[in-house]
């Protein structure tokens, strides 16, 4: 089974507990792959279009003629070789969705889940609740714990909004809801911080 440290919420180290087996199956390179490659190509823009000879002003005359100037060749004014011309070859805006089974992305999330439990990169606390967003509180707690202060993902809970506020301002944190966090946001993270609670919603949840 894998295990994962507990800490109380004051950021006392408690002891390990045993994770559930979400973190424990096997692990899947090829489908982590291809869920974090559509997650990317999914979030580009695809407009980057540059202007074709139709789409630039100027004529098709023949600027002047052929031969007897002592000028090169020239056909038209929109010519990829005049100022203010079009562009050769130049980039057309598509679109770069791509569809990922819905087993492929249940198999990916599983793998970096089990990944990130098998370097020891997920951290668990009793509570992570806050009357108000403070975030010297929220600083004071991690940095007890011993967290490392370099990119780490914050899972939170449908009610832990002051958490998400307290967080907020703190550069190497990363918030992301339990429902909305996917595979590739738990492969870039160096460590993964829940509370029971949002554990539970993670574990209970249908992914």
């Amino acid at each position: 089974m894998a295990k994962a440290k507990l800490y109380a919420a004051s950021g006392d180290f408690k002891k390990d507990i045993e994770l559930p087996v979400l973190f424990d199956t096997e692990i899947n390179k090829v489908c982590m792959y291809l869920h974090i490659k559509a997650i990317l190509n999914n979030r580009r823009q695809g407009t980057a279009q540059t202007k074709t000879k139709s789409m630039v002003s100027g004529g098709t005359t023949k600027p002047w003629k052929q031969k007897g100037t002592g000028r090169a060749r020239s056909g038209q004014n929109t010519s990829p070789l005049w100022v203010r011309g079009n562009k050769a070859h130049g980039p057309k805006s598509h679109d770069y969705f791509e569809k990922v089974n819905k087993k492929v992305k249940r198999i990916a999330f599983h793998s970096a889940l089990t990944t990130k439990a098998q370097e020891g990169k997920i951290v668990v606390f009793e509570k992570l609740a806050f009357e108000a967003p403070k975030t010297k509180e929220f600083l004071a707690i991690v940095q007890k714990a011993g967290l490392e202060e370099r990119n780490a993902l914050v899972l939170v809970g449908t009610t832990d909004k002051n958490l998400v506020l307290s967080s907020a301002n703190v550069p190497w944190v990363r918030c992301a809801r339990v429902c909305d966090v996917n595979t590739y946001d738990l492969v870039r993270a160096n460590n993964i911080v829940m509370s029971q609670d949002a554990l539970g919603e993670l574990t209970g949840g249908s992914r």
